[in-house]
């Protein structure tokens, strides 16, 4: 990161004293996404500059590489030319990624800047759904028949491979339907004359056009997948899922979670290009229903007031207790949610994970609430009485956390909630206003309140 700081800081000198010829021999030694962040970062004005230096297939795979707005500030600076040929050089599905965050304005002059075929496919995947697999392939892979030869084969990879986003995976179709799959390993170490019927893998994972794509990149996990298939509902082949879009789709669905666990409403924009007025529209909504659900805390300690006057000690731990019942559910919240991203657990497992964290609870409030009971009783010089008030708290709500912790997210799940949403936040509210019904309840018990 230092090292790209340094180039960035060399590159605008190089603006800054009009050397473009310098500039361009740095640049087209780098890689499309260290141009795209060092764009990323300089002023305005010298984005236009910077790009036309980048020699033309760079230029293109850099453009999809780039923030949004600033491929909308570069495509508002293009001459029709100019705009043309970056999208001649664009793969369809980065065209599409680009245009689905483009002002209708924008849009329209780049469909009418693409050539007849591509503005058809590109309005293809723009009609499938935006979490579909379909809006995120590519139609640009290579496609076989069954009865050519190896030799064959490798001739028509060399005519068509060069506009291909990918050609070590080949995809064999009769009649369009998808039958096989055939890489070029496969291929260069087959004989010539071998029909590429006779090396193809006919057990092919692919997906459904309209199959979510969250599931489709865990397929890519699960099976260490390149690139996948994707079809219609008649088992046509019409693009394929690519290994990078896999990932972006990950990385996407990794942050909205982390979002929905802090209670922040998910936005695909960078920290420091979201403004402070959209911060505040994506917090103030959960902070004010945590707020008003944090109402119930205040009505349990209003009703025990009375109480809590004549056992004023019992105050100085209800820090504590509810602290410590939010830290245990937000653990065991944060496992599940994890344990649901990934497939390992389903609905099924629910009570076999009860027990698990029952068990857990058990193990961890029997300690908590030794260590409690000793500090009670030795630091905090308290009576024998209301320690074992404070520890048996601990205990009971350690093993309410745990269970809450690992249901809600499930229940979430199961009637098509976000799982994440059931985090911390919301875990720790709940569990705040149980513990202390569970505390006045067994201070009344022991300490006849």
């Amino acid at each position: 990161m230092e090292e790209m700081e340094l180039l960035q800081e060399e590159i605008l000198e190089l603006l800054e004293n009009r050397k473009f010829a310098a500039l361009g021999k740095i640049l087209k030694e780098m890689e499309p996404a260290d141009v795209a962040y060092i764009m990323d970062e300089l002023p305005e004005e010298d984005l236009p500059v910077v790009f036309r230096i980048l020699p033309k297939e760079l230029a293109a795979d850099t453009f999809a590489e780039l923030d949004g707005d600033v491929q909308e500030l570069l495509v508002t600076s293009f001459s029709d030319k100019e705009l043309r040929a970056v999208m001649d050089e664009m793969f369809v599905d980065d065209a599409v990624d680009m245009i689905e965050e483009m002002p209708a304005n924008v849009v329209a002059r780049i469909l009418k800047n693409t050539d007849p075929e591509t503005r058809k496919v590109i309005n293809t995947i723009l009609q499938y759904p935006e979490d579909s697999a379909g809006s995120i392939m590519t139609v640009e892979y290579v496609f076989l028949r069954k009865d050519i030869t190896v030799s064959d084969a490798f001739k028509r990879i060399r005519q068509v491979g060069i506009d291909k986003e990918t050609i070590y995976n080949c995809y064999v179709t009769e009649n369009r339907k998808l039958i096989g799959i055939v890489t070029v390993k496969d291929m260069l170490l087959a004989a010539e004359e071998c029909l590429v019927e006779e090396i193809m893998d006919d057990h092919v994972i692919f997906v459904d056009a309209y199959e979510d794509k969250e599931l489709v990149a865990e397929q890519f996990r699960k099976y260490g997948l390149m690139a996948m298939p994707v079809v219609d509902k008649e088992q046509r082949l019409v693009g394929i899922v690519t290994f990078d879009d896999a990932m972006d789709v990950l990385q996407e669905e990794n942050t909205e979670d982390i979002e929905m666990m802090a209670a922040v409403t998910p936005t695909d924009k960078p920290y420091l290009k979201t403004g402070v007025f959209e911060t505040w529209k994506k917090r103030i909504l959960w902070l004010a229903l945590l707020l008003l659900s944090a109402t119930f805390t205040s009505s349990i300690l209003r009703f025990f007031e009375e109480s809590l006057a004549a056992q004023s000690a019992l105050i100085m731990f209800i820090p504590m207790i509810m602290g410590t019942g939010g830290n245990a559910g937000g653990q065991s919240s944060v496992t599940i949610i994890r344990g649901l991203s990934l497939n390992e657990i389903t609905m099924k497992d629910i009570w076999r994970i009860m027990w698990k964290e029952f068990r857990v609870s058990i193990l961890c409030g029997v300690t908590l609430s030794i260590v409690t009971f000793a500090k009670v009783l030795l630091f905090d010089r308290l009576s024998l009485l209301v320690a074992a008030v404070v520890s048996l708290t601990i205990f009971a709500t350690l093993i309410l956390a745990k269970l809450v912790g690992c249901i809600l997210p499930m229940l979430a799940k199961k009637i098509g909630f976000d799982p994440a949403v059931m985090a911390s936040p919301f875990i720790t509210t709940i569990v705040d206003a149980l513990s202390m019904l569970i505390y006045f309840e067994i201070a009344k018990w022991i300490l006849q309140m």
